[in-house]
């Protein structure tokens, strides 16, 4: 793989996909193109760049538009969650929302359930640590509003509640429609059966299952072993709701310490830095790697990006291999194997994400051994009418193998083809999806592959 980076001065903002707002001029894009060989003149990366931005837009755009007349819900719900349904999608974030779309797009009169762990409707997650965080807006916490790369403000949900149909009455709705049953945990699954057993033993049969269970933050052993009065003081980010407790967090304490040099642990970093200089909090940020995002850039760009988050108002600390935690009186203690010594009030622990694959056991699926994720083919099929897209897939791609990703625009794409194919399309992955990090308003990344 050959990587080719530019340094672009915007006019406006950054052209990253959620690029946060800036001064006029003062915006600093770097451009990032990872796998795959790239070749040609800088013209040729630039423009190849565009037009993969442009598609991009025109995906969003096109998942998260639609005729509110066509999915108005009845005045009247019916109580009970419907069994059979056609199509039932496990989990309720990107990747089973782009699912829901591309079915509905090829059979209209498609009758949809999305059951979903998370209390709230289908929303993207990246502007929990970007966007957000930069808004004027003091009651951000609440209307979830931002701006867009283009200055339009939108929600962070994919469509209102009206877009949706009650629960009840989905297998009522003439023309169908997608329902969210939210709250409810898929807790077991009869692949033979095609049933499956909801938290609260409720049982749903299926003709046609989709799996997109997304993952769950990674803690770090050493929090784990601590004890329940670090864990109180610890936030695992990945919802909505640790958005709201972060920015309240922020508010609150002297010194929060985030754990984690990579993308989400930066971005945070940044964002609470950006806080430190009006509010006086102390914002650390510590990681083994020898520099920010240190896994995925060269070592020069590394550096590079390590000074911009101190820019940022940052205490970068390199190098640094958590041993311990405990508490020490009113304080957090953290013990570094070097010996160092870091004293905070609230940890934020940005590890890695887990993919959930419990279901895995009770459904018979395979699970791979090096990438984690259920086993599909290239089609995304782990069985002849359950799929699996978003986080949780471990899929065949034709064209580099084996693989796992974790990035919003994977979740939109495999979703979408997982939504395809279980509408007959029989359609292999052939995408190569892209993925952009914010590091406040003036430094963004995007890659390729």
């Amino acid at each position: 793989a050959v990587l080719q980076c530019h340094h672009l001065r915007c006019p406006s903002r950054s052209l990253t996909s959620s690029g946060v707002p800036g001064k006029a001029g003062s915006n600093l894009l770097l451009y990032l193109i990872v796998g795959g060989t790239v070749t040609g003149t800088g013209a040729y990366v630039y423009k190849t760049l565009r037009e993969h931005k442009e598609r991009y837009i025109n995906r969003v755009t096109a998942i998260t538009t639609r005729s509110q007349s066509q999915s108005s819900p009845s005045a009247l719900a019916r109580p009970g969650v419907p069994s059979p349904v056609p199509c039932l999608l496990i989990g309720g974030g990107t990747a089973a929302f782009a699912a829901a779309r591309s079915i509905r797009a090829r059979d209209p009169g498609a009758r949809v359930l999305i059951v979903s762990e998370d209390p709230a409707l289908p929303y993207m997650r990246p502007p929990l640590s970007k966007e957000l965080w930069f808004s004027d807006d003091p009651d951000v916490t609440e209307t979830l509003r931002f701006k867009q790369w283009n200055g339009k403000e939108r929600s962070i949900y994919f469509q209102p509640p009206s877009f949706y149909v009650p629960v009840g009455d989905l297998p009522f709705i003439e023309h169908g429609g997608v329902a969210v049953l939210r709250g409810k945990k898929v807790v077991h699954m009869d692949v033979r059966g095609n049933l499956v057993k909801l938290s609260d033993g409720t049982q749903i049969s299926y003709d046609k299952c989709l799996i997109a269970t997304g993952g769950s933050p990674r803690n770090l052993p050493a929090i784990e072993r601590a004890g329940k009065d670090v864990q109180q003081r610890l936030t695992l980010f990945r919802r909505i709701e640790d958005f709201r407790s972060l920015e309240k967090i922020s508010r609150e304490v002297k010194s929060i310490t985030i754990i984690g040099g990579g993308f989400l642990g930066s971005e945070l970093a940044c964002a609470l830095g950006r806080r430190a200089r009006s509010r006086g909090l102390e914002v650390i940020q510590l990681f083994p790697e020898n520099g920010n995002m240190g896994k995925v850039l060269p070592e020069y760009l590394s550096n590079w990006t390590t000074e911009k988050v101190r820019r940022e108002g940052v205490h970068v600390m390199p190098n640094a291999v958590v041993k311990s935690v405990s508490v020490s009186g009113n304080r957090l203690g953290i013990k570094l194997k070097d010996g160092r010594k870091v004293e905070t009030d609230h940890i934020v622990a940005a590890v890695g994400l887990e993919p959930n694959v419990e279901l895995a056991k009770s459904a018979g699926l395979e699970v791979d051994s090096d990438f984690g994720g259920f086993r599909v083919n290239a089609e995304l099929q782990a069985r002849s009418n359950i799929w699996v897209a978003g986080d949780a897939a471990c899929f065949y791609d034709i064209k580099l193998g084996r693989r796992r990703v974790e990035h919003h625009d994977h979740a939109v794409v495999s979703g979408r083809l997982a939504g395809e194919n279980m509408t007959g399309a029989a359609k292999p992955y052939w995408h190569q999806s892209m993925f952009w990090s914010d590091l406040g308003p003036n430094v963004g990344y995007e890659a390729i592959g």
